[in-house]
């Protein structure tokens, strides 16, 4: 289990880069604007040698240079004593995602996918319309966050729906060792629930397969109950949970939710 958990939680660092990033003492600290908490916090990854006393407030004033909030990843993979000192500091849970996996070979994909075309890179415009159904209007982000698609190293599969020559669903397979990591997935307010998620995720799957992903990942934040009702009804199974401990400001604010 934990070998398993180590190896999806490197997957999901090799699948989403964040803008820019330091490596300290087995920990790397991801800068992206606060684009998203996984891109903008601190991830464990390999042994440490200096104490914990040391290291956080070096990461604090690293991303207070950076002009956020300092928030930590917390995984099964880390001390459950961390996570009480970063609470002890004042640091609040957010964003709890809940990570799904299932192996393709028991995966329920008898669902057509006609309305899905693939391609194998990441358009300009697939991320403009990535930005429009998720409404980001922040420039900053608007800025970064292509060279960050561009920066993924792992083969991918882009899966979108046009209706009307206007992109309205979105996906993104990320292939990595035998496992197909699913991202992205998000579709037009006015034509969800007619089954285009359920499309995308099983054309993504059936690409991936071809391309020899024996297995797949995704992550759902907690209370998006929808998307996890459809991923369970492809097969998928919970397998782990992990949160984000954030930094209070100066007046004891938190930033709000992504």
């Amino acid at each position: 289990m934990e070998t398993t958990i180590k190896q999806i939680e490197d997957m999901s660092l090799n699948a989403w880069p964040s803008h820019k990033m330091e490596l300290y003492d087995g920990w790397i600290l991801r800068f992206s604007y606060f684009y998203t908490h996984r891109t903008n916090s601190v991830e464990q990854f390999g042994n440490s040698t200096l104490t914990w006393r040391e290291k956080i407030p070096y990461c604090e004033s690293v991303y207070k240079r950076l002009g956020t909030p300092a928030v930590f990843k917390i995984s099964p993979l880390v001390s459950p004593d961390f996570d009480y000192v970063l609470e002890n500091r004042g640091y609040a849970i957010q964003h709890t995602t809940n990570v799904m996996a299932m192996s393709l070979k028991t995966a329920h994909l008898e669902a057509p996918y006609p309305d899905v075309t693939f391609c194998d890179n990441i358009p300009s415009e697939w991320i403009e319309s990535l930005f429009r159904l998720k409404n980001t209007t922040n420039p900053i982000h608007r800025r970064v966050v292509p060279s960050m698609y561009q920066a993924i190293l792992k083969e991918t599969i882009c899966a979108s729906i046009r209706i009307d020559g206007q992109i309205i669903a979105t996906g993104l397979g990320i292939l990595d060792r035998d496992y197909i990591g699913i991202y992205a997935i998000h579709v037009k307010e006015e034509y969800r629930k007619h089954g285009y998620a359920r499309q995308i995720c099983t054309g993504l799957l059936k690409e991936g397969m071809k391309k020899g992903a024996q297995n797949a990942y995704l992550q759902v934040v907690e209370g998006n109950d929808n998307a996890r009702a459809l991923y369970k009804s492809l097969g998928f199974h919970q397998l782990y949970t992990y949160w984000f401990r954030v930094q209070p400001d100066e007046n004891g604010n938190f930033p709000p939710e992504k």
